[in-house]
């Protein structure tokens, strides 16, 4: 196999972008005929972007690698922390089978990577206390040295975690690792276009031209790998995570619980940690834990008649779906609608307006994801291009993002040497 492999995700990438525009896509367009373009990729439950990524890179389903949500269950705090730190994921990464191996590996703002061993990494990450900066925080998750030198490089590209700024930074500076470093694993994470579909919505005007971007970028990348002269021994990987759905309502489920006595809210909005009955959002989807097993049919009752929520997951099939086994409930949002952890807004279904989203409100979308992956049109699509991949090539196969990981070691000539739920997608590759 080759000795390089650079995989860029293109977040809320999905199958109907490159089915729609494609051909307004040169350099994606161009991998796709170099390549193999697996058409539709199923996500996983809750299709969001941390255990999406984190599934994509160990080949297993958020049960398992223990990246269940995008933050912590930390109720009482009106910014819970995400899942930041490569220390929660349970299970190997493909980072960790390349270091094992003995390769160098680099790491763009992918999830949960702070702390993560690898040789060059900008980790995704921001301040959550009012002690800290972005600047400490960074560098204490970060390869901090590399860090301070593509600051120092590049850092005048950057507007805080502005979008498009952030990724013209980070593109900048896998471009120039790529170059100078060479690593045989590069993992590069771009989120302009998951920003401004929250904002504007799935295909607005504003979604589009992010993702004329991104496509930029994405050449901007094969060319460094041809600048470094690694091109023709480098296998690239270009994926999404989850797509998007258009939103204009939410859901705030806890109101329910408090108005029953089963939480109590506190004064910024939030919950008192002795609850029995909590939801914990993840857009589209919602977690329902119970603490009070006397509780459960109550609860059931209790959720089933909210306007906006179209199905309601016993435990069982959270397990089957791969979601957090620990949860009673799983809550799916019909079309148009999301959930939130809210405790005190005027009413349990609220309509998301101009005004909220210019006012720069936490939590208020116009596109989100979450939802059930075996949602309508919802896939997201991944492309495969190099020495070791079949040229013009377009698949229609049965996988989901567990069989990413996999394939992305295969790529390196890894393999996992412990249990993964994917398998490698070997339609992809040539004898």
């Amino acid at each position: 196999m080759a000795k390089h492999a650079i995989v860029i995700s293109l977040d809320s990438l999905g199958f109907a972008d490159l089915r729609d525009r494609l051909q307004f896509l040169p350099n994606l367009a161009a991998l796709v005929k170099q390549g193999t373009w697996v058409k539709e990729v199923k996500g996983v439950y809750p299709s969001i972007t941390y255990p999406s990524h984190t599934s994509i890179i160990t080949g297993t389903y958020p049960k398992t690698h223990g990246i269940v949500n995008a933050t912590l269950m930390q109720p009482e705090r009106i910014s819970p922390d995400w899942y930041w730190y490569a220390k929660d994921i349970k299970v190997p990464t493909v980072y960790d089978l390349a270091q094992a191996a003995g390769l160098k590996t680099a790491a763009f703002l992918w999830p949960v990577t702070a702390g993560a061993k690898i040789n060059w990494n900008i980790a995704e990450i921001f301040p959550n206390r009012i002690w800290t900066n972005q600047v400490t925080t960074s560098l204490k998750a970060s390869s901090p040295l590399f860090l301070l030198g593509m600051d120092r490089k590049f850092g005048h590209l950057r507007q805080g975690i502005e979008q498009p700024a952030l990724d013209n930074f980070i593109t900048a500076a896998a471009v120039d690792t790529i170059i100078r470093k060479k690593p045989n694993l590069t993992l590069i994470h771009l989120v302009d276009m998951d920003n401004h579909r929250h904002r504007y919505g799935v295909r607005s005007q504003q979604a589009i031209d992010a993702l004329d971007r991104l496509d930029k970028h994405v050449g901007e990348l094969v060319a460094a790998a041809k600048e470094a002269g690694i091109y023709a021994d480098t296998n690239f990987m270009i994926l999404g995570d989850h797509y998007q759905l258009n939103v204009d309502k939410m859901i705030h489920l806890n109101m329910i619980f408090a108005d029953r006595g089963w939480l109590k809210s506190t004064r910024n909005g939030r919950v008192n940690r002795h609850w029995r009955v909590i939801a914990k959002h993840a857009d589209g989807a919602a977690y329902i834990y119970v603490r009070d097993s006397s509780l459960v049919d109550e609860v059931r009752q209790a959720i089933k008649p909210v306007k906006g929520v179209k199905t309601v997951f016993e435990h069982a099939e959270i397990a089957e779906f791969g979601a957090d086994t620990n949860a009673t409930f799983m809550v799916e949002a019909a079309d148009r609608y999301f959930f939130t952890d809210e405790t005190d807004r005027p009413n349990v279904v609220e309509n998301v307006t101009n005004a909220m989203l210019e006012a720069g409100e936490p939590d208020r979308y116009k596109g989100t994801h979450g939802y059930h992956p075996w949602h309508n049109d919802y896939t997201t699509t991944a492309i495969f291009a190099g020495p070791d991949i079949i040229v013009d090539q377009v698949l229609d196969l049965d996988v989901d993002l567990t069989d990413e990981g996999p394939t992305m070691a295969k790529l390196l000539d890894l393999e996992f040497d412990t249990p993964v739920d994917g398998h490698v997608m070997a339609a992809i590759f040539k004898d």
